[in-house]
């Protein structure tokens, strides 16, 4: 199995509220590597953060079915896995993509777990392509930092929940934009984060920003910072990689 984990895919516009398909980020590299991974004709699985949200999903669909061959990859047919399909997922076997989009981790992170997507990958060969919180999904114990409002002030709130297994990097995505944004009268980073990364590693990423595990390993490109302890440390930079 290989994965490419970013903060952002792109492949849409959004005007209005309205999505629009558009290319796949180029920075660092991620489209010129996704097209040396990329089989011919691809079969894609688009497997949603939240089952119920129709309209959303199909937008998702309808732009990602144009963003790819927009990019230069092919694809033969694009499938969505919410609650109108949950059964999707039992023909994983026949799909080249599996892609976990962004959304709300908890909720994604149920919808998995309903559907029992942790097994369904121990022998998955496959490509596994996702953003936001689908990415942090994809750690053995995913760091489900607060997102809605309530969640940080939340005492039964999860923080630490369990992932699909692929990586045991938590990603904390969007950090160009995160980080001077506060939730629950609170600093994002500073007052929350930072106190959740005692004894823990959490790697922010920035959109452009991305991991690839392929034949046990992962690879960091682009900027990104590692947090742990309270310290925010950057351990890569645009146009650069390294090994993790």
């Amino acid at each position: 199995m290989r994965a490419i984990l970013t903060s952002s895919l792109g492949g849409y516009s959004k005007t209005n509220g309205t999505r629009a398909p558009a290319p796949l980020l180029r920075n660092n590299g991620l489209t010129d590597r996704l097209k040396s991974f990329w089989p011919e004709n691809a079969r894609i699985l688009i497997l949603c953060a939240d089952p119920t949200k129709y309209e959303k999903n199909d937008s998702i669909r309808a732009c990602l079915r144009e963003a790819f061959p927009m990019s230069g990859l092919s694809v033969s047919r694009v499938d969505v896995c919410d609650d109108r399909e949950p059964d999707a997922v039992d023909g994983l076997k026949n799909i080249d993509v599996l892609i976990l989009t962004g959304g709300h981790v908890p909720t994604q992170n149920r919808f998995m777990k309903r559907l029992r997507l942790r097994e369904r990958l121990s022998d998955y060969d496959g490509m596994i392509l996702a953003w936001s919180a689908g990415s942090m999904n994809c750690a053995d114990t995913v760091y489900a930092g607060p997102d809605l409002e309530g969640e940080a002030v939340d005492p039964l709130y999860e923080r630490w929940i369990t992932g699909l297994g692929i990586t045991d990097i938590n990603i904390f995505p969007h950090m160009q934009s995160l980080k001077d944004a506060y939730l629950d009268g609170m600093r994002l980073i500073e007052d929350i984060t930072f106190d959740d990364s005692v004894g823990h590693d959490i790697l922010a990423l920035n959109d452009g920003s991305y991991i690839v595990i392929d034949g046990g390993r992962t690879t960091l490109y682009g900027e990104a910072y590692m947090i742990r302890d309270r310290k925010q440390v950057q351990i890569c930079e645009d146009g650069r990689s390294i090994a993790l």
